[in-house]
């Protein structure tokens, strides 16, 4: 079995036991990434010779006897956003083409504390946002990848590594993943630390996970999470084991809610028919709700906190660099520039209160089920496609995963969405890993 096509898993258990040596496994990795990244372009950076020498090492660790840790001796593939010492952190921008930063962000610490071993940083979007990046959808060179964590969906998916890390402030998670055929997974806000991640908005960037099963995405995200008392989303209280949920039975079978949307309009006959065959299967455990006509509206109110705040976060940089910015972003400055101080924290209450409301909601209700993206991936001349199937629970900080449950009819993957409560990311994991499940036994 080629190496570069574990799991994080099974690949961590591999060289744990010593039957595989983190060295063949990068060795692997890197054959992969030679073959396939040509056509892909995943990676902004890549340093073949510096993975082989933290795999070495980790692999001197094992066999010295040290302790291990749960990624000890994986390679995982970092979203060119966040800080890594020695590596260039560019943000998908010219202006920061010679930036290297003398530190690591908070999760990277995470990461090396773990065993893992860090390959490079793959691509995004300019600054994280809407402008697309040169990736390519590993399933469909024509399509794209999904944004801003572009190279880090596209990586997962063409076993160029089993891990990676993105963000999302819209959908830079679950829809990339979705367009990739992999699993993507946003923790709740505030479960895992953003210092030393670029910033483009304070109540809204989150980071987020790509991995080829379940079980590696609680694993990987169990690694990051960590109160950060630099980081104001950070909380100080326990977090949930997620790892621990992914093998939990469920006590009884989840309630589920699926909210008819005004814009599920916008999904295409083959995710929208998909979908539909995924309630239908759940039977009894899904609840369709018609929401309250203002709930559409919250995709206004992230619009306006995460324009206005990309504008207060970045405004040394558009002021000095403006010729470096492109058109297309240039334009949302603009717009951005004109929303008053009123307007933002009127969106920031808004904000506040859908907090307050799923909060209430989730007390009937152990996850919602919602389309991921609008369907297939789009062609790679339309843009990353769209993020309004996120953008609600994005702005409420809820724990988000899409599972690659669909078939498009052009033979691309599609996901599906599942949405929990707060902080209880353990128990969205237990109900994903039910679904799954119980749609494998209903297909036999």
């Amino acid at each position: 079995m080629d190496p570069s096509t574990l799991t994080a898993s099974q690949a961590a258990q591999q060289v744990r036991e010593g039957l595989l040596s983190s060295v063949d496994l990068v060795k692997a990795c890197l054959a992969r990434i030679e073959k396939t990244d040509p056509s892909i372009h995943a990676w902004a950076h890549l340093d073949a010779d510096q993975a082989l020498e933290q795999a070495a090492e980790m692999d001197q660790i094992r066999r010295s006897g040290l302790a291990g840790g749960a990624l000890h001796g994986v390679p995982v593939g970092l979203k060119d956003i966040i800080d890594t010492a020695g590596m260039p952190t560019r943000r998908g921008s010219p202006v920061f083409s010679d930036r290297k930063p003398e530190a690591d962000a908070a999760l990277v610490d995470k990461m090396r504390d773990a065993g893992a071993v860090i390959m490079g940083k793959t691509v995004t979007t300019e600054f994280a946002f809407l402008n697309p990046s040169h990736t390519r959808n590993p399933h469909d060179a024509a399509r794209t990848p999904g944004g801003s964590s572009s190279g880090s969906a596209a990586a997962v998916a063409a076993c160029h590594v089993p891990l990676a890390i993105g963000t999302q402030t819209n959908g830079s998670v679950i829809r990339p993943a979705s367009f990739c055929g992999v699993y993507g997974f946003k923790p709740t806000s505030g479960i895992i630390s953003r210092r030393g991640l670029l910033q483009t908005s304070v109540s809204l960037d989150q980071v987020g996970v790509f991995a080829r099963s379940l079980e590696d995405a609680a694993l990987l995200s169990d690694v990051l999470a960590g109160c950060d008392s630099t980081d104001p989303a950070s909380f100080k209280r326990p977090r949930p084991a997620m790892a621990k949920g992914v093998t939990e039975e469920v006590p009884v079978e989840p309630d589920l809610a699926f909210f008819e949307m005004p814009f599920h309009d916008r999904l295409s006959a083959d995710a929208r028919q998909g979908l539909d065959l995924v309630v239908d299967a759940l039977g009894g455990r899904v609840t369709r709700l018609r929401p309250a006509d203002t709930m559409a509206d919250l995709v206004a109110v992230q619009a306006t906190i995460h324009e206005y705040e990309i504008c207060q976060h970045l405004a040394e940089t558009f002021a000095t660099h403006w010729d470096q910015i492109s058109p297309l972003l240039q334009s949302i400055v603009e717009r951005g520039r004109k929303i008053s101080r009123a307007e933002y924290e009127d969106a920031l209450s808004v904000k506040a209160s859908a907090e307050a409301f799923f909060a209430d909601f989730f007390t009937e209700f152990d996850a919602i089920i919602a389309p991921s993206a609008a369907g297939e991936a789009p062609s790679f001349e339309s843009g990353t496609g769209d993020p309004i199937f996120c953008t609600l629970w994005t702005l409420a900080g809820l724990p988000s995963l899409t599972l690659p449950l669909l078939v498009g009819e052009n033979g691309l993957p599609i996901g599906v969405q599942l949405i929990g409560p707060a902080e209880k990311d353990d128990r969205l994991l237990r109900t994903a890993n039910w679904l799954q499940t119980k749609l494998a036994a209903e297909a036999v």
